[in-house]
């Protein structure tokens, strides 16, 4: 089973290129969602979290404000790195555990710190989506009502796009309508498809 590692820089379309590729019942593994559930607060990474941070991240409910410790991470890099350091490893094991349990010709693994974090041997090839700065720093303002100063702290504390398309395998241009991007996830899917089935082709004739 092909494994493809999806990536791209923060608003660059991840969640819209992973919903193009479920048209075509591909499973999607979302190392996002991952996170989202390892501080959940029955979860361990919760307990070592409040730790670190204290009580003032939390909410009435006692769940962890997302948002209040996304931009303490991303005024401080100390406390980026630890945040990383307590998520990282938990979310590589559930990436690895989940990717066992599927059965399919590919699969997808959306990772968006896929270069940061240096989990390329947990995939076959990767995918970059790329876009226009301008265009990605009013995306991030926009879905996050912030202003473009700290739009541009958020996108400048993960790793420069040059970095990741140096990186790829292939690469998805999300600058245009949303008909050029369909094609290309299209066209991406016959190509994974196919190196699938050259990988099975290869398997069985290793037996």
């Amino acid at each position: 089973m092909l494994k493809i590692g999806l990536t791209g820089g923060i608003a660059s379309g991840k969640s819209t290129v992973c919903a193009l590729f479920e048209r075509y019942q591909v499973p999607i593994i979302d190392a996002d969602l991952i996170a989202r559930q390892l501080v959940e607060p029955d979860e361990e990474a919760y307990s070592e979290i409040i730790q670190r941070f204290g009580q003032a991240i939390l909410q009435k409910d006692k769940t962890i404000h997302r948002k209040k410790l996304r931009q303490l991470i991303f005024s401080d890099p100390t406390a980026k790195q630890d945040l990383e350091n307590i998520l990282h490893p938990k979310i590589r094991q559930q990436l690895i555990l989940k990717s066992q349990q599927q059965c399919a010709s590919y699969i997808i693994l959306a990772i968006p710190l896929l270069i940061e974090s240096k989990m390329y041997d947990l995939v076959d090839r990767i995918v970059v989506i790329d876009i226009n700065p301008d265009l990605q720093l009013s995306r991030l303002q926009r879905r996050d009502d912030s202003s473009s100063e700290q739009a541009q702290i958020m996108i400048n504390s993960q790793c420069s796009q040059e970095q990741r398309l140096a990186r790829a395998d292939d690469i998805i241009n999300n600058n245009s309508e949303p008909v050029a991007l369909n094609n290309q996830v299209e066209q991406l899917h016959k190509k994974y498809i196919k190196l699938s089935n050259g990988c099975q082709h290869a398997n069985s004739h290793g037996q």
